[in-house]
């Protein structure tokens, strides 16, 4: 076979475990925020300025007194990052 056969076979290859791999991933469980009346004004400000302006918000609402997260929680710094936008 030839060199250049077997170069595009391997990548052919690679790309079936690529796209395997995906394939078997689970699916997403982390929830979206949500479009309610408290949040539109979030998506609002996504449009606007960013992520990062409306991630600076979160903690106003979402602490130990008001919505408290779970015990597994990551990091606070990046909400939007995990919590996607509905569209």
């Amino acid at each position: 076979m030839k060199k250049e056969h077997k170069r595009d076979l391997l990548l052919i290859a690679i790309g079936i475990g690529i796209v395997a791999f995906l394939w078997a991933a689970p699916k997403e469980t982390t929830t979206h925020m949500p479009t309610d009346d408290t949040h539109r004004p979030y998506y609002e400000l996504v449009q606007k300025e960013g992520k990062k302006a409306a991630e600076a918000h979160c903690e106003e609402c979402h602490n130990d007194q008001g919505v408290v997260f779970p015990k597994d929680h990551p990091p606070k710094l990046r909400c939007l990052f995990c919590h996607k936008l509905n569209k």
